[in-house]
């Protein structure tokens, strides 16, 4: 089973509560690009769906994003989520190299 999510490169100076209300999650993705990270925003109902079936830190998924045609493996590392409504509020992917031998 390959599992995947679509994410768009967050606007500059956009407000996180503003995004949340509009249905989607605020993100960011680690170690693409050495020590710089994209910020990202993600459809919260494919995130919730998509945090339905994997475990944080150890399933891999594909990470597709739009606005900067980059595709590649990634771990969410962290899931920030309210203390008691359990809703989503920050997602963190962290880019898995490719570490296969030639």
């Amino acid at each position: 089973m390959s599992l995947s999510i679509e994410c768009q490169k967050r606007p500059e100076g956009s407000k996180p509560n503003a995004l949340r209300r509009e249905g989607l999650i605020p993100g960011s993705l680690y170690g693409h690009d050495g020590a710089n990270s994209v910020s990202l925003v993600i459809n919260a109902k494919e995130a919730v769906n998509l945090l339905k079936k994997v475990s944080v830190n150890e399933t891999i998924i594909e990470v597709q994003i739009t606005d900067i045609s980059w595709t590649g493996k990634a771990l969410i590392r962290e899931v920030q989520a309210h203390p008691w409504k359990r809703t989503v509020l920050h997602l963190s992917f962290f880019h898995i190299a490719n570490t296969e031998a030639a």
